[in-house]
């Protein structure tokens, strides 16, 4: 019965990936060495340059299949013309970052006592090697726990009473996230004279509440999920800091993708990286879309995001919709025929947000502006899969800065003629 269950379901998602256009497979990701995509950063005097390894490339540079003992290289090269000597501190980049020794020891065989030395000398070689001296540049790996999507590369370099810090968000080569679909971060999708900057406080306010109050379906005829969500900021302050704490890209809905959806709903196993429905806004669906997930497929906070045409101080503005699934369900809205049950709370999403984003420490600013508008419990409002939502009505704005700060530095954007709407913004019940 359950093998001719998920049969029907299998080719159930041969179908709607015909009808819906979804992918058989991935696209390519091309076939650029690692050291030819690195990142680079400045801070004074020194720079930074990093990549991740895909399982391939760190195969090939090791000789052994790292990836299958979840390891991963991080390459790095630091080149140092200050007057101090620098230390890289590979606890920053993962507090279980993998020794070079400890590495090297999981491929040695029983049967061959003379691998370990040779294994050894090998990984030693490769290693990252403290210290850099001024005028040096140094390079080599740092390697640290497997992932997928997308990797925080974290780099800090002390010296004596000076520090360097670089948060480098890359994506990891392999893995098909829904933003690349948008070339959101590789392109500016707007023309110049459709961006706006705003440096005035009640300026930007009303533009945010001028917004549509939702996202809608494709042709916009219906509306859906309350667009409750503001992040200013950009892949060095506000995505950085997502991925510090735990939130993950979601997957392009290719056929394996969906696949995985409904064999992990059968099974109730957990999927970091499980694709989201497209809900649209200006035109086009989410830009790139984030999860944080629970130990099962069913439970998880996600939100979308939409890159708008406004910049406040010059940092990017992206508008966005964020609710809590907490269960899994069959449906016929949806293409895939699945679809996640949220939460009738929509608020509980967004202030979970604002708390966790508060200890990424670079959360400098929060505050509220007009949104979908009050919707009470006792008469809520409809999803586009018709899962009942209520909501204050408000717009959390999250607005990020590189800079390390503590709780105690974070600000309240004015709203509503200098005033500050605070509902217990960091987490807690209301």
């Amino acid at each position: 019965m359950a093998t001719s269950i998920v049969n029907r379901l299998l080719a159930a998602v041969v179908v709607t990936c015909i009808l819906s256009g979804c992918a058989t497979t991935p696209p390519s990701a091309g076939g650029l060495a690692y050291k030819s995509r690195a990142v680079t950063r400045t801070n004074g005097g020194v720079r930074v340059s990093a990549a991740v390894l895909s399982a391939e490339e760190s195969e090939a540079v090791y000789g052994v299949p790292l990836a299958k003992k979840m390891i991963q290289p991080v390459w790095i090269e630091v080149r140092n013309d200050d007057t101090h000597t620098y230390f890289l501190m590979s606890p920053g980049l993962d507090p279980n970052f993998f020794p070079a020794s400890e590495a090297a020891e999981a491929f040695v065989h029983a049967d061959s006592p003379g691998e370990r030395d040779e294994l050894y000398r090998r990984f030693r070689r490769l290693a990252f090697h403290n210290p850099v001296l001024p005028g040096q540049i140094i390079s080599g790996f740092v390697l640290a726990n497997l992932s997928e999507g997308v990797k925080l590369v974290q780099l800090d370099l002390i010296a004596s009473m000076q520090a360097r810090t670089f948060s480098i968000l890359m994506v990891v080569p392999g893995f098909y996230a829904d933003y690349l679909v948008s070339e959101v971060f590789r392109r500016e999708i707007y023309q110049p004279g459709q961006i706006v900057n705003y440096t005035d406080d009640d300026a930007f306010r009303v533009a945010l509440e001028a917004l549509p109050c939702c996202a809608t379906n494709q042709d916009g005829s219906k509306n859906g999920d309350p667009l409750n969500l503001v992040i200013v900021g950009g892949r060095d302050d506000a995505f950085p800091a997502l991925v510090r704490r735990g939130w993950t890209p979601t997957e392009q809905r290719w056929s394996g993708a969906i696949m995985k959806v409904i064999t992990s709903a059968l099974s109730g196993e957990r999927y970091v990286n499980a694709p989201v429905s497209d809900l649209y806004l200006f035109g086009r669906p989410q830009d790139l879309a984030l999860q944080k997930a629970r130990d099962t497929i069913h439970q998880r906070n996600h939100l979308r995001l939409w890159l708008s045409p406004m910049r406040y101080h010059d940092k990017p503005v992206w508008i966005g919709q964020i609710s809590r699934d907490i269960g899994v369900r069959f449906t016929f809205h949806s293409p895939t025929l699945t679809t996640h049950k949220i939460d009738p709370d929509v608020d509980e999403a967004r202030t979970a947000l604002t708390g966790d984003m508060a200890y990424s420490e670079n959360l400098a600013e929060i505050g509220f502006v007009k949104g979908v508008g009050a919707t009470p419990k006792s008469a809520p409002r409809e999803n586009l899969t018709t899962d009942p939502y209520y909501t204050d009505g408000y717009r959390q704005i999250l607005i990020f800065d590189r800079y390390p700060s503590s709780l105690s530095e974070i600000e309240f954007f004015p709203s509503e003629a200098g005033t500050s709407r605070i509902s217990v913004p960091l987490g807690g019940e209301r």
